[in-house]
């Protein structure tokens, strides 16, 4: 499979507080900051594999608009072609080595790992879902976001996606589609040929355990990233211990990601907060 880390993790607890729409043209769960509380810039979630529906995007969402004053769009850029949930408990089940009949299952577990995952894996290659996420965010910047700093946040399957926003493209008023870039353990990179174009400043949270990107690849990036001119400058974050999904509560090797989790998200709101900064509209 692309990325099989996609399918480990834990749901988490809580009830999303954001609401449903259609927003140029796509499903997208939008969060706000309290009532009243003015709006300091538009954040776009690109999700994982679990995509928009998943309770912990959601949550994850609402975080990023209650502690940093955002507003939140979580849109469904596969168009429902996600991995189910249960899918979690399948993966567990592959990694279990403890008794002879967790091996004898192992076959059951990956078929229906297959299963549940192919509609994702046909419908969320890049060439598919890139003209998708351009012309949203495209949108996103010529309407309300015109006069407000944009980021995006891309976590595993998202996070190439995001790479690509960060190569500054722009919208027809000349502005480019983001201010700045936050990615999780981030999937299906080319590296480093995808980030020697990155030209807006980008963030990496990665797990020091994580099976999608090898502790060579991640100082590819950090050389590549943290390399760049001042203006694009990036940085690349590692936390040990964690594994793929950590960002979004959904580690496959830690039991309870939650400190993780946390310190990503703060990770995430201090870039944006200091390049959003730095932009008047």
């Amino acid at each position: 499979m692309s990325c099989p880390d996609c399918f480990g993790g834990h749901v988490h607890a809580g009830v999303p507080k954001g609401q449903v729409t259609k927003l140029h043209g796509i499903d997208t769960y939008v969060s706000q900051p309290a009532e009243g509380t003015p709006v300091k810039g538009i954040i776009v979630i690109l999700h994982d594999g679990f995509g928009w529906e998943f309770v912990n995007n959601r949550l994850l969402a609402d975080h990023y608009a209650e502690k940093g004053d955002y507003k939140v769009y979580l849109p469904d850029f596969v168009n429902g072609h996600v991995i189910p949930v249960w899918a979690t408990d399948c993966l567990r089940a592959l990694y279990r080595t403890d008794s002879t009949l967790t091996w004898l299952l192992k076959p059951f577990y990956l078929a229906r790992l297959i299963y549940g995952g192919l509609p994702f894996m046909m419908h969320s290659k890049f060439p598919k879902t890139w003209p998708t996420v351009k012309a949203f965010m495209t949108a996103v910047r010529e309407n309300e976001g015109a006069s407000l700093p944009i980021g995006a946040a891309g976590f595993c399957w998202g996070g190439k996606h995001t790479a690509h926003l960060a190569h500054g493209h722009e919208a027809a008023n000349g502005k480019p589609l983001i201010d700045a870039a936050f990615t999780g353990h981030p999937s299906r990179l080319q590296i480093p040929e995808e980030l020697e174009n990155v030209r807006i400043p980008m963030s990496f949270a990665v797990g020091d355990k994580d099976h999608a990107l090898k502790p060579p690849q991640v100082q590819q990036i950090r050389d590549v990233i943290e390399g760049k001119p001042e203006g694009e400058r990036g940085e690349v974050r590692t936390y040990l211990g964690a594994s793929h999904g950590f960002c979004v509560r959904a580690d496959l090797v830690l039991l309870d990601a939650e400190r993780q989790a946390t310190e990503a998200e703060e990770q995430a709101l201090a870039w944006f907060g200091t390049h959003f900064g730095r932009v008047s509209y």
